[in-house]
């Protein structure tokens, strides 16, 4: 990690990523951690997947995300933190009616930011899922539509 202070409008080497139509912008990289700025439009989210290797965390700046676990519901706001323990399923939605602002992190930081690279733009469900289970994301297939 390079010391000093990385602006607020700024990502390291200037990246921002288009990852599920939401803007990431990358903070902090090093083997133990990744941070990133989120800025999720309402209507977006982040289909249930698992990070098998990884614990994951947000914490919330502005609006309110939805968290889907198998066995729970929840809903975050500004000043939460929403904890996503490795291997367990999670889906995050916003269904608030506005921009939610937040930090994620994920401990350790493992293939997530190169995978951050790679979904750059991308918008091909499927292209996604395969992409995402080569840097030990795994996406949970769709429910039934019976």
């Amino acid at each position: 990690m390079e010391k000093g202070v990385l602006k607020a409008e700024g990502g390291m080497d200037g990246l921002a990523w288009n990852v599920v139509g939401h803007t990431y912008v990358p903070k902090l990289l090093t083997d133990d951690a990744f941070v990133w700025h989120a800025t999720i439009p309402d209507g977006t989210f982040v289909p249930p997947h698992i990070h098998p290797t990884q614990d994951e965390w947000v914490y919330m700046l502005d609006g309110e995300l939805e968290i889907e676990f198998p066995d729970e519901h929840g809903k975050a706001g500004p000043g939460d933190t929403i904890r996503m323990p490795r291997g367990i399923a999670h889906g995050i939605f916003n269904r608030s009616g506005k921009t939610a602002v937040c930090i994620f992190g994920v401990s350790p930081a493992r293939k997530l930011y190169e995978l951050f690279t790679e979904l750059d733009g991308v918008t091909d469900p499927a292209e996604l899922v395969r992409l995402s289970a080569l840097r030990e994301v795994n996406f949970l297939p769709p429910p039934d539509a019976a």
